[in-house]
């Protein structure tokens, strides 16, 4: 006979939240998290603001990572004014550009075959060599969450597990990549006509934000419209918008008459404006893509807004 505290669902405790495929791949999580940024803060080191950038994703990576684990092996999200499945797909795809961008500037800017001069020495190298071993590690963990559950063809699920609502979070990412190159002496405020490809930039990003944290609130069906019809319009928007961005920003920056089409010579390395101007112009056709191809996807999508 049953105990008249047992809850009518079962168990408080949900093994499955640590057993399953996904359960395993967010403690995966959690061990190559703690290892990355313990081995870092230890004897690995870090400075300046790529290594800072590096131990605050890791950090926040691995805090709400611990979240989702507790959350669900305790059945607590159930409590919470939130659309789970939106909220852990939308920062499972999060933490995987996160780390993934975490997991090529650590290397890159703190990790040498040679050993540093003392006192670090080779003792800081090897410590440097594993946590970069273990970011790379960490970056498979999330992603492999990620492809756990996103949503197959036919399959109803929460939006941000679908294609659509993953992309959204890329496109967010890419906007704040644009947004850190044009505040490094970008000079955007030279031309209005560059002063509405940050104002596309802002727009659209603003407008990506609000779409995601509309679904992870579980706010879509109170819109007065259904919203995968406002998503495809809205991306659609968003495309034209950055197609103009993609137009005029290269030549009010790289065109003769208006800037440089080469680099200058006396620029310096790390501080020269063409180099923030050329990230923008990169990243905008990165993104120009990432809502095409999201557009073509949000067309067909089928989700339950409550999951």
């Amino acid at each position: 006979m049953g105990s008249a505290m047992e809850p009518p669902g079962g168990g408080y405790l949900h093994l499955g939240a640590v057993t399953s495929p996904v359960g395993t791949a967010r403690l995966l999580q959690l061990a190559f998290g703690c290892t990355t940024f313990s081995l870092v803060a230890h004897r690995g080191g870090f400075a300046g603001v790529q290594g800072t950038f590096c131990m605050a994703a890791w950090g926040f990576c691995f805090a709400i990572s611990g979240l989702v684990v507790a959350c669900e092996f305790t059945r607590l999200h159930g409590c919470l004014r939130l659309s789970w499945g939106n909220f852990t797909a939308a920062f499972a795809m999060l933490a995987t550009l996160l780390t993934a961008t975490a997991a090529v500037i650590y290397p890159l800017y703190f990790t040498r075959l040679q050993c540093p001069p003392e006192p670090a020495g080779c003792t800081a190298r090897d410590f440097r060599l594993a946590a970069s071993v273990f970011a790379g590690l960490l970056f498979l963990a999330y992603a492999t969450e990620v492809a756990l559950t996103r949503a197959r063809p036919g399959q109803v699920a929460s939006y941000m597990a679908t294609v659509s609502g993953l992309l959204k979070i890329v496109q967010a990412f890419v906007a704040c990549v644009i947004f850190g190159a044009l505040v490094y002496d970008s000079r955007y405020g030279r031309y209005v006509a560059t002063q509405w490809c940050v104002a596309v930039y802002s727009l659209c990003f603003l407008a990506t934000v609000a779409v995601v944290a509309l679904s992870v609130m579980g706010y879509t069906s109170g819109l007065g419209c259904p919203f995968d019809r406002l998503v495809v319009v809205y991306t659609f928007v968003a495309m034209l918008l950055y197609l103009s961005a993609a137009v005029i920003w290269p030549v009010f920056c790289f065109d003769p008459k208006y800037g440089e089409p080469w680099r200058p010579a006396d620029c310096p390395w790390g501080r020269c404006p063409w180099d923030s101007q050329l990230v923008v112009a990169i990243f905008t056709y990165v993104n120009l893509l990432l809502y095409a191809v999201d557009l073509a996807y949000s067309q067909r999508v089928r989700f339950v807004p409550a999951l």
